[in-house]
């Protein structure tokens, strides 16, 4: 998965519609504007709203 398939496909978030952008490590897709994480599952997204995550603050700043 890379940011060029993002940009690409003109991806988006499912939810919300907001702009997506690939995690640094490559585990997800995440929304900027709601905050979901889509999981990648063997190199293909799962842009699936009941499968994502909400990330939150606390979530990142822990990591």
């Amino acid at each position: 998965m890379t940011k060029d398939f993002i940009e690409t496909f003109s991806v988006i978030c499912p939810a919300c519609k907001g702009q997506v952008e690939l995690k640094e490590d490559g585990s997800g897709i995440k929304c900027l504007a709601c905050r979901r994480v889509y999981p990648i599952k063997n190199d293909i997204p799962t842009m699936v709203v009941e499968e994502a995550v909400i990330e939150d603050e606390e979530s990142r700043s822990a990591t």
